[in-house]
C-alpha cells in the first residue's frame, strides 16, 4: 500500500482514558475538587479516521485537549514525582454527545461511543505542558484557542491526584481538559486540533449509516 494512501494508527493504545472535566481557569464553571469521567477504549480512532455522528444524539460537540501518555505504572505519586511517569503528550479531541446523559451526570454515556476519542498524530515526548498552545478548527475556522499555562490543575497535578484514586498503568491516558468555545459538529465538517510542540490530529465527520444505533464506522 503506498504510504499516501496507508491508515495511520492512534499512537497509543489505552486500557483505560480518563477524561478531566472544567479545568481551564478561563472557564467560570471550573470546580474546586477534581472532576473526572472516563472513555472506554473502544471509543479511540487514529488521525484521518471519521468521527462517527450517532443516530443517538442531535448534539455532539468537538473539545480539543492535550492528552497526557503513561509510560510506567504510577499509583499514589506525589505531583514533583509525576513526570518520571509520563511518556508523553498527544493531541485528543475529547467529542460528547452533549444531549445524552449530561443532564443526570451520566458522562460516561455521552463521552464514551464509539469514534469519540481521536488520538494523535504521535506522542510527543519532550513537550513542555505548562504552556502549549491548543488551537481547534472546524473546516478550517478557529473555533477553541487557548493554552495550558491556563489549566486550573497542571499536568503533574492532574497524574498524582488522578493516581490516588486509582491506579494508571502504561499507556492509559488523560484528557486534561478544553478551553472554551466547544461546538457543535455537523456530517461534512472536517476538525483539526493542533497543539504546539506536538502537531495536528485532523478527523472528518460522517453521519452514522445502516441501522446501528451507535458511532461505529
Amino acid at each position: 500500500m503506498p504510504l499516501t494512501e496507508a491508515r495511520l494508527l492512534p499512537p497509543v493504545n489505552p486500557g483505560k482514558i480518563v477524561v478531566i472535566g472544567r479545568n481551564y481557569g478561563g472557564r467560570a464553571e471550573a470546580p474546586g475538587n477534581l472532576l473526572i469521567h472516563l472513555k472506554p477504549p473502544t471509543s479511540v480512532i487514529g488521525p484521518n479516521d471519521p468521527i462517527v455522528l450517532p443516530t443517538l444524539s442531535d448534539d455532539v460537540r468537538y473539545e480539543g485537549e492535550l492528552a497526557v501518555v503513561i509510560g510506567r505504572t504510577c499509583r499514589s505519586v506525589e505531583t514533583a514525582n509525576a513526570a518520571d511517569h509520563v511518556l508523553g503528550h498527544t493531541c485528543a479531541n475529547d467529542v460528547t454527545a452533549w444531549d445524552i446523559g449530561t443532564d443526570g451526570g451520566q458522562w460516561t454515556k455521552a463521552k464514551g461511543m464509539d469514534t469519540f476519542c481521536p488520538l494523535g498524530p504521535w506522542i510527543s515526548t519532550d513537550l513542555d505542558p505548562t504552556a502549549a498552545g491548543i488551537t481547534t478548527r472546524v473546516n478550517g475556522e478557529v473555533r477553541q484557542k487557548g493554552s495550558t499555562a491556563h489549566l486550573t490543575r497542571g499536568t503533574a497535578t492532574l497524574v498524582a491526584e488522578v493516581s490516588r484514586l486509582m491506579t494508571l498503568l502504561p499507556g492509559d491516558v488523560l484528557l486534561t481538559g478544553t478551553p472554551a468555545g466547544s461546538g457543535a459538529l455537523a456530517a461534512g465538517d472536517s476538525v483539526a486540533i493542533d497543539i504546539d510542540g506536538i502537531g495536528t490530529l485532523h478527523n472528518p465527520v460522517v453521519a452514522a449509516t445502516g441501522p446501528r444505533t451507535q458511532g461505529c464506522p
